[in-house]
């Protein structure tokens, strides 16, 4: 079996056991109950995933679609979630509330989920691309999903244990926020799509990361 593909089949089995391992009951055989820890351990490692799959998407759209001589001195383009607040840089999310660090994870997986479903249907009209990239891309749609499926169970579960308030379910709905820029989003390139995207994954790889060690200081991380 080709590396390329062998990758993809095993992303696929890793995004099918953190589902599982979300949704089980705890009578249902070969279920654990599951900590703090070992929910934060999953969802970090699906998000790593996400984000070296995205690595790998844009090297490969960057290979078959190279900028055009007049676009290699042309400006980057602004990322659709620019203009959403996060924090900058390490220091400041070690200091902002636990609550709020978390709404800010749902908050840049809600605003792709629209983007990325858009342009995973887009970009199977490429018929240039390998299958393998349109795979990728497939894949990073789904296991968004899935991620913030995943965030939500580790949420359920601190608020349920008193580690974060119950103050984040009134904070402002993130399903606005993915609606009102997907517009934005679609208007991009491809490449550029997927750069932002990869900018974003590994910021929530990154606050995930931080919210654990806050939460778990006996990590010494």
């Amino acid at each position: 079996m080709a590396p390329a593909r062998a990758a993809g089949r095993a992303g696929a089995v890793a995004a099918l056991a953190l589902l599982w391992l979300l949704v089980c009951a705890p009578g249902d055989a070969g279920c654990h109950p599951l900590t703090v820890a070992d929910l934060f351990d999953r969802v970090i490692r699906h998000s790593g995933r996400i984000h070296s799959l995205s690595t790998a998407l844009y090297a490969e759209l960057e290979k078959h679609f190279p900028p055009r001589d007049n676009e290699l001195g042309r400006p980057a383009r602004k990322c659709h979630t620019s203009g959403m607040l996060t924090p900058n840089g390490k220091e400041y999310a070690q200091k902002i509330p636990r609550e709020e660090l978390t709404h800010v994870i749902l908050k840049l997986l809600q605003a792709w989920k629209e983007p990325l479903s858009h342009f995973n249907q887009h970009i199977e009209h490429h018929q240039e691309l390998p299958d393998d990239s349109l795979s990728k891309a497939k894949q990073i749609s789904n296991m968004v999903h899935e991620l913030k499926t995943g965030v939500e169970k580790v949420t359920e579960k601190m608020q349920s244990m008193g580690i974060i308030s119950n103050s984040l379910n009134g904070m402002a709905s993130s399903e606005d926020t993915g609606l009102s820029i997907s517009n934005e989003a679609n208007m991009m390139s491809d490449s550029d799509f997927i750069h932002c995207f990869r900018r974003d994954s590994n910021k929530v790889q990154s606050y995930l990361k931080i919210l654990k060690c806050r939460i778990m200081p006996e990590n010494s991380c």
